[in-house]
């Protein structure tokens, strides 16, 4: 299951759930205050290449085919 994070306006805290796709998008109950108000917010990701930067070499789609 995917990680999602979440921000409470009652206690402006935020924080990270594991939940379903099909539940990403329902209200939370926020950890803090016990609110079901806690909506998920956009959040930026990592593809995690472990490189510095670009070497036109490996990762996805380089298994050798022509």
């Amino acid at each position: 299951m995917p990680f999602y994070e979440y921000h409470c306006p009652s206690c402006n805290t935020g924080f990270t759930l594991m939940r379903t796709m099909a539940e990403r998008d329902e209200p939370a109950t926020c950890p803090d205050c016990g609110e079901f108000t806690a909506l998920r917010e956009v959040s930026a990701f990592s593809t995690g290449s472990g490189g510095g930067g670009f070497d036109g070499g490996g990762g996805c789609g380089s298994g050798g085919f022509t």
